[in-house]
């Protein structure tokens, strides 16, 4: 099978079975995406969907919680990871966006980057969710899976030599979705220790299975 027929077959999948993925993190806004996405950081969706709804109550917005104090945040986001720099995170980037972007989230990637604790894959979950741009976000999921499934060489050591590589081979249109498929692939089925190749459906394209049951790829 040649990478373009891999590429082929994954996202000829995706469309049809999951046409419209979306993130698992709930919010109402741009600021809350946001937040969300700065507290996911190292920790569990689920856990980030436990905390934000006290958290979103008393700061919907940054205009709020540009007034939070440190000890206000770290009591609503302690049983996160990494609490104390997250507060930091949290207050320092609230008043960022007051005072340097008009209390809106930014729609620029680099403008996004500016802000505390948002580097790289966060502004791209969020130009990605928000506003459907061809950026794609690797986390343990995407970085795991594309290459297990062989979309990405096994050369690729880093989160940023491997989205290279997917945005270049993925359609731009879909790029967005190509995200969330990954992750939420890796999340419920290609699990880390142990992946669920008996249930998966995506055998018939993935290098990992061929390489592990003998059972060669056909086009």
């Amino acid at each position: 099978m040649t990478k373009k027929e891999r590429y082929s077959a994954f996202v000829d999948y995706f469309l049809e079975s999951f046409p419209e993925p979306e993130t698992e993190l709930r919010y109402n806004n741009p600021f809350e995406l946001l937040v969300a996405v700065v507290l996911s950081a190292q920790c569990t969706d689920v856990r980030i969907n436990k905390v934000t709804p006290a958290l979103f109550e008393k700061f919907p917005t940054a205009e709020f919680m540009a007034t939070a104090s440190f000890d206000e945040l770290f009591e609503l986001i302690r049983s996160v990871s990494y609490p104390n720099n997250k507060s930091k995170h949290l207050m320092g980037l609230s008043k960022m966006i007051m005072e340097d972007f008009g209390g809106e989230v930014p729609v620029k990637h680099e403008d996004l980057q500016k802000l505390p604790g948002v580097g790289r894959k966060t502004a791209n979950v969020i130009v990605s969710v928000l506003y459907n741009q061809p950026a794609m976000a690797v986390d343990t999921h995407v970085f795991r899976v594309s290459k297990r499934l062989g979309l990405v060489t096994q050369t690729a050591k880093t989160p940023l030599e491997v989205e290279k590589q997917l945005v270049k081979n993925i359609p731009k249109e879909h790029i967005h979705k190509a995200h969330h498929w990954l992750i939420l692939h890796g999340r419920y089925v290609c699990l880390a220790r142990k992946p669920k190749c008996e249930e998966c459906k995506i055998t018939h394209f993935c290098r990992y299975f061929e390489k592990n049951t003998g059972i060669r790829n056909q086009n």
